[in-house]
């Protein structure tokens, strides 16, 4: 990765025409061959860029020519060519900051929190279900998909956990089907439902309870064994 801190003007020529005056600005230049254009604001997103596949060609004046259609001794021009032709032309003055480095591969975003790590720590913790609860098996199959969890009441009773992070009416019909499925199974009907999410819509919450089926709020923190930051009053 490049980075660059220098006064610049921007000019994008293609589909439309662009224009950025003359001010200090952070260019981004990436190991993919994208180019970008930051000013100390706006968050994550450029001014302007060119997305990759692009080519970047950068011209450094003659110091001893005297050609004014050219750039200036002082500036340098960047020119950032896509395959359809469009153009960032960039000129840079008062060149701050030149500098590479080698990020080397990065892994990508793991994200934490999702729905396989919530079936996951529920199966770990089957007793948030209930007092006595044991788990039969995780992604247990159905001619139409695996039911995230089956489980054992403490009455004995089967009842199938559909686990999800935000909990719809998509997520109460796709149980409903389980259920109606698991039911025609004669060891072991009766089969109960719960629904179980970190949130939880009003609108799932109240079909839920139209076809018997229980809805749990997870608290993923609290699976997790991680002491929440929110206010408590004891």
């Amino acid at each position: 990765m490049r980075l660059v801190i220098a006064r610049c003007q921007v000019d994008y020529v293609g589909r439309l025409t662009a224009h950025l005056p003359w001010a200090k600005r952070l260019l981004l230049v990436k190991s993919d061959g994208s180019v970008s254009v930051h000013a100390d604001d706006r968050a994550y997103k450029p001014l302007n860029w060119m997305s990759p596949p692009c080519w970047l060609e950068e011209s450094v004046p003659d110091p001893s020519t005297t050609d004014e259609d050219l750039v200036p001794a002082d500036r340098r021009l960047w020119v950032v060519t896509n395959k359809a032709g469009e153009e960032l032309r960039i000129t840079l003055e008062e060149v701050e900051l030149d500098t590479s480095h080698d990020l080397g591969v990065d892994p990508g975003l793991v994200k934490d929190g999702v729905e396989a790590h919530l079936q996951e720590l529920l199966a770990e913790h089957v007793h948030t279900l209930g007092a006595g609860w044991s788990l039969v098996r995780r992604e247990y199959p159905t001619a139409i998909g695996p039911v995230d969890l089956l489980c054992r009441a403490d009455d004995g009773a089967t009842v199938a956990v559909e686990v999800k992070r935000r909990g719809d009416i998509d997520g109460v019909e796709q149980l409903t089907r389980y259920l109606e499925l698991l039911n025609r199974d004669p060891l072991l009907a009766p089969v109960h439902g719960v629904f179980a999410a970190q949130q939880i819509k009003p609108q799932a919450k109240t079909l839920a309870m139209d076809r018997g089926i229980r809805c749990l709020t997870l608290d993923y923190d609290a699976l997790r064994g991680v002491e929440t930051s929110e206010f408590r009053l004891f």
